[in-house]
């Protein structure tokens, strides 16, 4: 839309150019490197939002962009004389510059300001101002890209094609970023890589605007990073969330994000406590505690780590939830486990003394934390000859392959979380639907048994009936 807007303003505006401006391959690097900025950020917002709000939220991070963005490319073509020809390189060196400034403040806002989704006054004011807020940064990045698209004509293809790579190269650089650091350092770092954007622009030849308070923003804002990176891993950050979607968090002993999610562990290790399940048996001993650790997904999604070295009395409140019925119906099976999450349901198959149990777990890092973080508490289950682990998504995992099992297990797998893309936040879960059934179903064996737990709640049952109504189906479909 922006990109439309702005071809608009350089038709418009084409006939009352007394002279055509040059763009030099520095213009060509800062288009690049705002243009990089930009899809990072609105990335970044899908995931910052997916834990600061709830996951249908997270579609704004796309309509934030566009609006703010389009403000900024309208204050261009509205005011023509501030923004002239002369003057054009300047000013998108101080926009790009102002871009990232705002990236940091606009966050540490955001952060500090409650949010409230209900449908309240309070509620309703809390998003508006919310989505003001964060829309500030994407003004200046529209005003910066604006500027490059209409006051070089003769160059706007190329400036274009720049403009496209630099955001086809920020979605690849966002997956890299928050592999290397924490969510709350990567906007520093964003908000780093808008102002080496604007650094860039003063090399031009032509460039008569300060250079020093631009490249004393460059400093301050990788200094920041650096601080906050190397606080971050010793658990001090200067930045971190006051609250989230679910109110305050407990502290973390353990944090880590990736591109789609952020993952925290929480708990004592040496604390022994009731066991927290799924859905517990009322014959359960009272007196029986054990240890454990829960892992949370974008603040709203809970799974248990159990504290497991072998000894099958260590995590005998297995045996007593409800999610576990099958493998007293099925014993001595070769057992998939979809959504591994703390490893509590490949444990399950090995104190039932399953034949083999695969685990398909599509996110990487929640591996590693079972299998090399907290390895010593989990028991080490990736060196157990009758487990494996698989990173991919369980759809197309068991699509391509030609294995049968006498257990599927998929335990209220799901996670609350915004999408990468956040136009597909409300879309539904790919895990439950009539076709992805078909398939699990078409992977067992004749005594196979496909277990699927959800949530019942008497006041919302609409979960089970959703259930009963995908096996019907799925079942029809299998003839």
């Amino acid at each position: 839309m922006w990109y439309e807007l702005s071809e608009v303003i350089s038709l418009g505006h084409g006939d009352t150019m007394t002279s055509e401006g040059t763009a030099g391959k520095h213009t060509y690097a800062g288009l690049f490197m705002v243009a990089l900025a930009t899809l990072m950020y609105e990335i970044h917002l899908t995931r910052i939002f997916s834990i600061t709000m709830w996951y249908h939220f997270a579609f704004m991070a796309i309509s934030i962009t566009m609006f703010g963005m389009t403000v900024g490319a309208l204050a261009v073509y509205l005011l023509p004389k501030y923004f002239s020809q002369e003057r054009a390189k300047i000013q998108m060196a101080q926009s790009a510059m102002l871009f990232g400034i705002s990236i940091v403040l606009s966050f540490v806002a955001h952060v500090i300001i409650p949010f409230d989704p209900s449908l309240t006054f309070s509620g309703i004011l809390s998003v508006a101002v919310t989505y003001a807020i964060i829309s500030v940064p994407f003004v200046f990045g529209g005003i910066c890209t604006c500027l490059a698209l209409t006051k070089f004509p003769g160059q706007v293809s190329k400036l274009y094609a720049s403009d496209l790579a630099g955001a086809a190269a920020g979605c690849l650089m966002f997956i890299v970023l928050l592999n290397l650091v924490d969510g709350l350092t990567a906007v520093v770092v964003i908000g780093l890589l808008a102002a080496i954007g604007a650094l860039l622009f003063t090399k031009e030849p032509e460039f008569t605007g300060s250079k020093r308070a631009i490249a004393a923003t460059c400093l301050c804002l990788g200094g920041l990073a650096v601080v906050n990176w190397a606080l971050a891993g010793i658990g001090k950050p200067l930045f971190q969330f006051s609250r989230v979607k679910v109110g305050a968090e407990p502290p973390a002993i353990y944090e880590k994000w990736n591109s789609f999610s952020r993952l925290r562990v929480f708990g004592n290790p040496f604390q022994l406590h009731r066991p927290w399940t799924w859905g517990i048996s009322p014959t359960y001993p009272t007196d029986k505690i054990v240890s454990q650790m829960i892992m949370s997904i974008d603040a709203a999604a809970f799974t248990p780590i159990e504290f497991y070295r072998g000894k099958p009395e260590e995590v005998e409140h297995l045996r007593y939830d409800v999610t576990n019925v099958v493998h007293y119906l099925r014993p001595q099976s070769r057992v998939l486990v979809i959504g591994v999450g703390g490893g509590r349901d490949i444990v399950s198959s090995l104190i039932f003394k399953q034949e083999s149990v695969t685990g398909v777990e599509i996110n990487q890092t929640i591996l590693e934390i079972i299998n090399r973080t907290f390895a010593k508490y989990t028991g080490r289950l990736d060196k157990e000859p009758a487990v494996t682990f698989v990173n991919d998504e369980a759809v197309s995992y068991v699509a391509r392959i030609k294995d049968k099992f006498d257990i599927i297990q998929i335990s209220l797998i799901d996670t609350s979380a915004a999408t990468a893309a956040g136009a597909f936040a409300l879309t539904e879960n790919s895990l439950y639907t009539a076709e992805a059934w078909k398939i699990f179903l078409d992977h067992l064996s004749p005594r196979g048994v496909l277990t699927v737990s959800r949530w019942y709640y008497r006041q919302r049952p609409g979960e089970m009936y959703r259930l009963t109504a995908l096996a019907v189906e799925a079942l029809k479909r299998c003839g």
